[in-house]
């Protein structure tokens, strides 16, 4: 077992090895009340079961939970089994569980506690981590939310011997991407021939603790956790959601690699990486050419737009983030093509 502490608006902490069920039973026994929230298929797969103190909530898969309908649903669940300022939210799922969980405590009698209990890969590295909790909109992805801490995050890695080949593959982008902001040591792990996920979520959990810690509310140093998303999210909503989060960030970095060695000098060589890494996983590196023009009208919908321009994360070298601003729209769309299929 090992522990990583957040600092944020209310310090927390991460601790990789735990054991889920023992948790939810001690949450539950430390409260008077707590409510599951976790995707139907979860709750069949871990054999969730309610108990005296312990109510549960069944939500829909993905994405599709990340919806004002799905959060209301969560609200009259606290309403009728009486959730009150002292009690608590579990989120058991992946990030989209999470996100969900943590925006329900955030809104629930003006803020409760929350635990966020990973069951994915990329739930475990990244959205469980950092407070930012919240819904897609018709609009775009994550748009409506707050930062809202978690009380804890509790990953049992032994959930991810369950989960789908696809997903945990998706899940590696968020920790490739971990590795070529800022700890090298991560894109050395992923190679090896017998993948050692304990010490890789243990690092890539310490690079976003770290960059949290500096910058909480995301006023600049924590955009540099968006590298490949701002593409990414844009491919997400022009997928229809077909590809998985993690897919449409594969892409992503390949593009803001592809961005960074026009506007900054980074080496081809680190460019190639990204494409041998993601391939590796059998994550795609291309996106059609003919969705271009739909994918510019998304990226103006980005979080990271001021005054209309889009800004981009890149990387200079290998744990060297760089902020790539005003870009013309002629760059983007020449770039773009180097990887499109």
């Amino acid at each position: 077992m090992k522990i990583i502490d957040v600092v944020a608006e209310r310090n927390y902490s991460v601790v990789v090895g735990a054991n889920g069920p023992d948790e939810i039973k001690s949450i539950s026994a430390e409260h008077r009340k707590v409510l599951l929230v976790a995707p139907t298929a979860l709750i069949k797969l871990f054999k969730l079961k309610e108990s005296k103190n312990l109510s549960i909530i069944s939500t829909p898969a993905g994405e599709n939970q990340k919806s004002i309908k799905v959060l209301e649903s969560v609200w009259r669940k606290c309403a009728a089994v009486g959730i009150e300022r002292s009690d608590a939210i579990i989120g058991f799922g992946g990030g989209a569980t999470t996100d969900l969980s943590g925006f329900a405590a955030a809104t629930w009698l003006r803020g409760i506690d929350w635990y966020a209990m990973p069951t994915s890969l990329a739930g475990m590295v990244d959205a469980s981590i950092g407070g930012k909790t919240g819904l897609n909109s018709q609009s775009g992805k994550n748009l409506i939310g707050s930062f809202y801490s978690p009380k804890s995050v509790l990953i049992d890695t032994s959930y991810l011997t369950k989960l789908p080949a696809r997903d945990l593959s998706a899940g590696m982008a968020e920790v490739i991407k971990c590795g070529f902001i800022s700890d090298y040591k991560i894109l050395n792990l992923v190679q090896d021939d017998v993948i050692d996920f304990d010490q890789l979520i243990y690092r890539a959990v310490k690079v976003k603790a770290k960059v949290v810690a500096k910058d909480f509310k995301e006023s600049k140093l924590r955009e540099i956790l968006n590298y490949g998303h701002t593409l990414g999210h844009a491919i997400e909503k022009d997928s229809k959601f077909r590809l998985r989060h993690g897919e449409a960030v594969s892409i992503g970095m390949v593009f803001a690699a592809e961005l960074s060695n026009e506007l900054v000098g980074l080496s081809k060589e680190v460019v190639d990486l990204h494409r041998v890494l993601s391939s590796n996983f059998k994550l795609p590196i291309s996106y059609p050419k003919s969705r271009w023009k739909s994918l510019s009208a998304l990226l103006l919908k980005d979080k990271k737009v001021k005054q209309g321009k889009v800004r981009f994360i890149g990387i200079s070298k290998i744990g060297k983030p760089v902020w790539l601003e005003d870009v013309p729209s002629n760059t983007l769309a020449r770039v773009y093509e180097r990887i499109t299929k």
